[in-house]
Parts: C-alpha cells; sequence; structure tokens
C-alpha cells in the first residue's frame, strides 16, 4: 500500500520461486526453502530492492520512507499506525535499517503471528517517529547508514 492507502505494485528483482506466495506464509522467514540460491545472495546485499527506483520516478515511493506494507498487513494497523500512509513509502527507512536481517527473526510455524504481533508494531512505531521528526538532512543520514549497514552485511557474510 503507497501513499494514503493507495495499492500500487513494488517492483523488484524475483529472489523466490514462482508460486511461492502460495506455498508458506507471507513472511519471508529464516532459511525459507522459497527463496532461490541466486535469491539469497540478491537479498543478502539488496540488489533485489534496486528496481523500485523505478517506483521512485514513478512517484509511488521515494528514496527514505516507511517500507510499504502488504494490503493484508495494513488492515491490522492501529487507526494511529494507519498516519504511515500519509506519506510515501521509502526504498528505505529507519525500520528497514533496524530489521535488515528480519528474516532472521522469524522462524517456525509462527512466523506470521509473530511479525504481526511483535515485528510490524515495532516497525511502525520507528516509522511514525520517522514522520513525526521528518527532515531532509535525517533522510541523508538515513541513506548513507543504509549504504553501510548493507556493505558491512555482505561483507559478513563471505565465505
Amino acid at each position: 500500500m503507497g501513499l494514503d492507502g493507495r495499492p500500487f505494485n513494488v517492483i523488484k528483482l524475483r529472489s523466490m520461486r514462482v508460486g511461492a506466495d502460495r506455498e508458506g506464509p507471507s513472511v519471508t522467514v529464516a532459511a525459507d526453502p522459497r527463496v532461490t540460491r541466486v535469491g539469497r545472495i540478491l537479498r543478502r546485499s539488496k540488489v533485489d530492492e534496486l528496481p523500485q527506483l523505478i517506483n521512485v520516478v514513478r512517484g509511488d515511493m521515494s528514496l527514505v520512507g516507511p517500507r510499504p506494507e502488504h494490503p493484508d498487513y495494513v488492515r491490522l494497523f492501529t487507526p494511529e499506525q494507519k498516519a504511515v500512509l500519509s506519506v510515501r513509502p521509502g526504498i528505505t527507512g529507519p525500520a528497514a535499517i533496524a530489521y535488515i536481517d528480519e528474516e532472521a527473526l522469524l522462524s517456525g510455524d509462527h512466523a506470521q503471528t509473530i511479525y504481526e504481533r511483535d515485528l510490524m508494531p515495532r516497525k511502525l512505531a520507528l516509522d511514525l517517529d520517522y514522520i513525526a521528526r521528518h527532515s531532509f538532512g535525517g533522510d541523508l543520514r538515513i541513506l548513507g547508514r543504509t549504504a553501510v549497514v548493507v556493505v558491512q552485511r555482505v561483507i559478513a557474510k563471505r565465505p
């Protein structure tokens, strides 16, 4: 869901096998078997997110902001949490940085429940704080921090 709760298609490189959305939870879990070998590399390096620059050019997204959420999860937002829909979603943001390894926090049969009950509210709290304190300088710091975290992540995961 995007600005004002309007749906749009997030452009990404495919990192899961075809039909994966029908084979498991709507969240990706640790060591998810639906993710392909190449997909693991794309996800670890965040290269799968680069096509979202097209979403930015189209006006669906911005570089920095709350990550877009699936409509099924937006339906669970409280009225206060729906304030994240008052801004364009971003490719990166404070919650995206804080939960860059979100998949590692989700495992087992209860991954979706853990996401809905624990992770999503924490991420939304970070997003709401971002909206309240938004500034151009803050966005530049978030972009810089994102670059550092992604590079550290790629280096740390090398065999």
